[in-house]
């Protein structure tokens, strides 16, 4: 549900001085209108291709029937190699464990399993607060931390201390923490989504450190 907040963290990020992509799961834009992303703004509203992707813009054409034709670009593929980082935020508790598994099913999923390790991430977990806590959350969260080179994540760790613990050991990995308020589905609890000034501060100090290398 924090992916009601896209627009708002996608104009923070231009106004910050990047060049922005969303990438947008279909689950994503039951909570934000499209047509709100970007900078260009149109009478009717349409949607700045330039800004915001779907998962249709994956395979252009499928639902008419078009078939894919070889030396067509790849969306996954050809957002990999523009990105300087990768930014999820929101992340659900979902996409987390597609990312943990390896999973790519969707265009998002499949930038991921593409992406360069080299190559800086910034995660921003959101979910309810007991979905937080569960055990699948620390595994998930120490597997996607090994594959980013951050060795050693005790296992006992509660969320806190794997995220610090990853944040301190991970040269291109930044896990930004969920915080604690009232949460959409009426809970109140830890598990929102960290403020957009804080991801954008992440985002902005992980490009840095790895220009500076």
């Amino acid at each position: 549900m924090a992916a009601i907040r896209t627009p708002h963290l996608e104009a923070a990020l231009r106004e910050a001085g990047y060049a922005v992509k969303v990438l947008a799961t279909a689950s994503a834009t039951y909570f934000f209108d499209p047509t709100q992303v970007g900078p260009t703004r149109t009478d009717p509203p349409t949607r700045d291709r330039e800004a915001i992707l779907l998962d249709e813009d994956e395979w252009p054409g499928r639902a008419e029937g078009r078939r894919f034709q070889l030396g067509e670009p790849v969306l996954h593929i050809e957002l990999r190699r523009w990105a300087d980082l990768f930014l999820i935020a929101p992340l659900d508790a979902n996409t987390l464990a597609k990312l943990a598994n390896g999973l790519c099913d969707n265009a998002l999923s499949c930038v991921w399993r593409a992406w360069d390790l080299k190559k800086p991430v910034v995660l921003a977990p959101a979910m309810n607060t007991l979905m937080w806590q569960h055990p699948f959350t620390r595994r998930h969260l120490r597997g996607i931390a090994l594959d980013a080179g951050a060795a050693h994540i005790p296992g006992h760790f509660d969320e806190a201390a794997i995220i610090a613990c990853i944040n301190e050991r991970s040269p291109t990995l930044r896990i930004v923490p969920p915080i604690e308020k009232q949460l959409a589905c009426g809970d109140v609890g830890l598990g929102a989504m960290a403020e957009i000034e804080t991801i954008v501060a992440t985002v902005r100090s992980l490009l840095n450190a790895s220009s500076s290398t």
